[in-house]
């Protein structure tokens, strides 16, 4: 590991990289491993996703996103367009103006693409014509589609993998067991939630742990990128944000079921901590120096070295129990990415 103050930095085999789903390596979805550690004690054990229940407290808070994950990359005959979050309303979008990403395959493996000009038009299956309009990002373009976006994806989108994942799956192998309401959705997978399964969530409540849905729905997250996410859609019902009170009242803890999770939920924290029915866009970012407001846990999977998404898990976790887990998984052969093993980290 490297010794930077900043985020984790540490090497990943390519051999601890997940390529298909547990399914496909002939176990249930919730029969990936899950690795815990404890802020308190520093310690760090070894579990089956499916001890889970035993790791959590009665009156404990799992908020989970029920965001559904979009078939959101059309492929071209030399590139692919990763859509990734509609702009907002206010700038005129009326459900065809997205930011986009595009990106090529090179050596079997998904890159960015680094051609491209403000103007350009690019054909698209079905008759369809993309515009780009100028980049968002060094990576992202605003770019408008001849027809509605979301319908158009139903239609001549798959999900989006990257190049660790070897072949397409079908679009259920992206969806968790919270998501709802087709019609809408994020690009990439909530994938913390990925292996919980109907008879875990049943073991779960009947142990006394309450679930609280929230709903951000992801943008693109380029593997290379290790940037903080552009504005995202999100919501905090009022009944989930009651929930939060009550339970942190009486001492119980809430446990956000990944990163997106600790965003809506931090994004809707006022700076007592007490979390407010909200919803729009937020452009959030945790960060070890602005802390956590709202969340004392999270379940999450084990994220690219440098990422973004690292800096948050430092400032939930510490930095000494994630350097202690990282080690942990890189010793144990834990799997990486979307299809990968889960690590749950508690107070």
């Amino acid at each position: 590991m490297a010794d930077r103050a900043d985020v984790l930095d540490f090497v990943l085999p390519p051999a601890l990289k997940a390529h298909e789903p547990p399914e496909a390596r002939g176990r249930a979805r919730d029969g990936v491993r899950l690795l815990a550690g404890r802020r308190g004690t520093g310690e760090v054990t070894h579990h089956a996703f499916t001890d889970l229940p035993g790791l959590l407290r009665p009156g404990d808070l799992l908020v989970v996103n029920t965001s559904a994950t979009l078939p959101a990359a059309v492929r071209l005959d030399k590139i692919s367009v990763h859509f990734s979050t509609p702009l907002p309303h206010e700038d005129g979008s009326d459900g065809r103006l997205w930011l986009v990403e595009l990106r090529r395959w090179a050596a079997k493996a998904s890159v960015p693409y680094d051609g491209g000009f403000p103007g350009e038009w690019i054909p698209m299956p079905g008759n369809a014509t993309l515009s780009l309009l100028g980049r968002q990002t060094g990576r992202l373009w605003r770019a408008r589609l001849s027809t509605e976006v979301v319908p158009y994806l139903r239609r001549h989108g798959t999900p989006i993998r990257y190049g660790y994942v070897r072949r397409d799956w079908p679009a259920s192998a992206y969806q968790t067991a919270f998501a709802h309401d087709p019609d809408t959705g994020g690009a990439e997978m909530p994938s913390a939630a990925r292996p919980f399964t109907p008879e875990l969530v049943t073991r779960l409540v009947s142990g006394g742990v309450l679930i609280a849905p929230i709903t951000l729905h992801t943008g693109v997250a380029s593997p290379e990128a290790h940037e903080p996410p552009v504005a995202e859609r999100y919501e905090v019902p009022a009944a989930t944000a009651a929930l939060v009170g009550h339970v942190r009242a009486g001492g119980g803890r809430v446990i956000a079921v990944g990163t997106t999770a600790v965003r809506a939920l931090e994004t809707a924290a006022a700076p007592d901590g007490t979390v407010r029915a909200s919803g729009g866009w937020t452009e959030h970012v945790v960060t070890p120096g602005r802390g956590v407001l709202a969340v004392d846990g999270l379940l999450t999977g084990l994220h690219e070295p440098k990422s973004s998404h690292l800096v948050m898990l430092t400032a939930i976790a510490g930095r000494d129990l994630l350097t202690a887990a990282y080690e942990a998984a890189l010793a144990g052969g834990y799997l990486w990415h979307e299809f990968g093993d889960a690590n749950l980290l508690l107070p």
